[in-house]
């Protein structure tokens, strides 16, 4: 399923550099927003943590309720759900190489702010997961093809680019290659975040099936993150029709998505 959304994913965004979206291409400027709310022009453009303040983990911050859930029993896991972390940990590094990569070349803040403030917490939260269930590239994953052994790795040690899962390196790659300038960027955030959201979607029925509370309140988590970071670059495009276009390309029909707003 995944491999068929991700190079749906690339031929769309290939369609959306030749020809547009919304009436024009040319860069747009900074949107003064909040992330929780990003539609507010008024508001300062910050980003708080996806997950609820209490607890430290890494940089970021989680509940007491919820490091709970995540320290509790190891769950007894299948093969395909198994893969679903090595698969979610690469993803979320994706997006969060792609981020700091873009707010690198056009210094549009949406892009730091995500990156540093909601994906960090992701890749961190994934491969907290992985450490638990003692999860080894080259051993309990079937997913990975060249393993890069980064269970233990500090996520500013990790090559920015570089991932195991050879679908997630080939989208990176592709979505760099279309971010021509900053409109077709943006763009690029709506994508990553639309198909985050279906992957984690059929994931956490996974592991519901399997009754895992932790793989799935930390998928949640997630989840509730990528909506949070849709609406940013929704807000961002304002002008160009927002993230909605991108959207219906990828999950089809007339009807724009109606993610949960923070």
């Amino acid at each position: 399923m995944k491999n068929n959304i991700l190079k749906s994913l690339v031929v769309i965004g290939t369609v959306f550099v030749m020809t547009g979206c919304g009436g024009g291409s040319s860069p747009v400027s900074d949107v003064s927003m909040d992330l929780g709310d990003p539609l507010v022009e008024s508001a300062v453009e910050t980003v708080t943590s996806d997950v609820p303040t209490t607890n430290t983990l890494g940089t970021e911050n989680i509940s007491p309720d919820i490091q709970e859930i995540i320290d509790g029993p190891v769950s007894k896991i299948s093969q395909e759900l198994t893969n679903t972390l090595s698969y979610m940990g690469n993803e979320e590094r994706l997006a969060y190489d792609v981020y700091n990569a873009l707010y690198a070349k056009y210094g549009k803040k949406t892009f730091t702010n995500i990156a540093t403030k909601g994906e960090y917490q992701h890749i961190t939260l994934v491969q907290e997961l992985i450490q638990k269930y003692k999860l080894s590239d080259n051993v309990n994953f079937t997913n990975v093809e060249e393993p890069l052994g980064y269970m233990n790795t500090a996520i500013e040690d990790m090559e920015p680019g570089k991932y195991d899962v050879s679908e997630i390196q080939d989208l990176y790659d592709e979505l760099m290659d279309l971010a021509k300038d900053e409109t077709e960027a943006l763009k690029v955030g709506c994508m990553i975040e639309v198909i985050d959201i279906m992957d984690l979607d059929h994931d956490i029925v996974l592991a519901e099936a399997e009754d895992a509370a932790d793989i799935i309140e930390v998928f949640k988590i997630l989840r509730a993150g990528s909506y949070n970071h849709y609406w940013a670059f929704d807000g961002a495009l304002q002008g160009q029709g927002g993230c909605c276009p991108v959207a219906l390309e990828i999950l089809g029909g007339t009807v724009c998505p109606d993610y949960p707003k923070k």
